[in-house]
């Protein structure tokens, strides 16, 4: 059995399991009055979710794996979009794990799923990267039912690449007839002033809520705006597309690192919930 181990346990968030259990129990504790769990009763489909180190973005990351806590819905496979750090790898590619080990244990991957979406399989994106591994240990400590995982690194962040990948992610769920929910890793703008952030955000936010990728692909383009997974937000709006006729996105929490740590250099993260009105 070929087994990634983790590469940011201790970094990203801790190495312990008893420390890390108690880390994401107190931010979920301290957001729970203002988690939106009215969302709890829509059909989702999936969210964008920050991937930087728990102690700056878990506090936007818990609004989303909490409503799918409450939610009713069950999921078979995970599918995990994470942008490349490294650039490492082919453009579009799926892990060549068996599974994945957190401090929380091991998650076994979709064998499967992965070899219906004819995409590459390698380990090499993943060997360095840690915008897929951080959304592991929140799904095993809110999730209480059996899962696997789906992780896929998209490197060349084009729109004809995201189309492509929404597509088969949307033809092999229907085939194997997985009940799927897919997570956009990404942060939002990087190392500018909060007031600056929020501008540049904001328009990439107005394309988001109305599903439109070809839009945020040109405006991130154009404006030179540092949201490093766009693809994988893309990716989320073009399956959403696909299965839904009136998608919505719902935005949980907004933040910046600057509320952790003062700095005028500020990354921003935002968490999003995707579902089916």
């Amino acid at each position: 059995m070929k087994i990634r181990k983790s590469i940011v346990a201790g970094k990203f968030f801790p190495a312990d399991k008893e420390a890390l259990i108690k880390q994401i129990e107190s931010v979920r504790i301290k957001e729970l009055p203002g988690i939106n769990l009215d969302l709890k009763n829509n059909k989702i489909l999936g969210g964008i979710v920050p991937h930087a180190g728990y102690m700056f973005s878990a506090y936007q990351a818990v609004h989303f794996f909490e409503i799918i806590k409450q939610s009713k819905q069950k999921f078979d496979t995970i599918v995990i979009v994470n942008p490349n750090h490294t650039g490492l790898g082919h453009e579009i590619s799926f892990d060549s794990n068996d599974s994945w080990e957190t401090p929380l244990g091991q998650v076994s991957l979709d064998i499967e799923f992965g070899a219906r979406l004819g995409i590459d399989i390698s380990d090499i994106e993943q060997k360095h990267e840690h915008s897929g591994e951080v959304m592991v240990p929140f799904l095993q400590y809110f999730l209480d039912y059996e899962f696997k995982i789906a992780p896929i690194t998209l490197s060349n962040q084009t729109y004809k690449n995201v189309k492509f990948l929404a597509e088969r992610i949307f033809e092999s769920s229907k085939i194997l007839k997985r009940e799927i929910l897919i997570i956009a890793s990404s942060d939002f703008s990087h190392f500018l002033s909060p007031e600056r952030g929020r501008e540049m955000d904001a328009l990439v936010l107005e394309n988001i809520i109305t599903f439109d990728s070809p839009a945020i692909e040109k405006v991130v383009r154009k404006k030179n705006i540092s949201v490093c997974g766009f693809g994988p937000i893309m990716t989320l709006i073009e399956y959403s597309n696909l299965i839904s006729k009136k998608p919505k996105a719902d935005i949980l929490k907004i933040g910046h690192s600057g509320e952790i740590i003062p700095s005028n250099e500020v990354v921003d993260y935002i968490s999003i919930l995707f579902s089916d009105f």
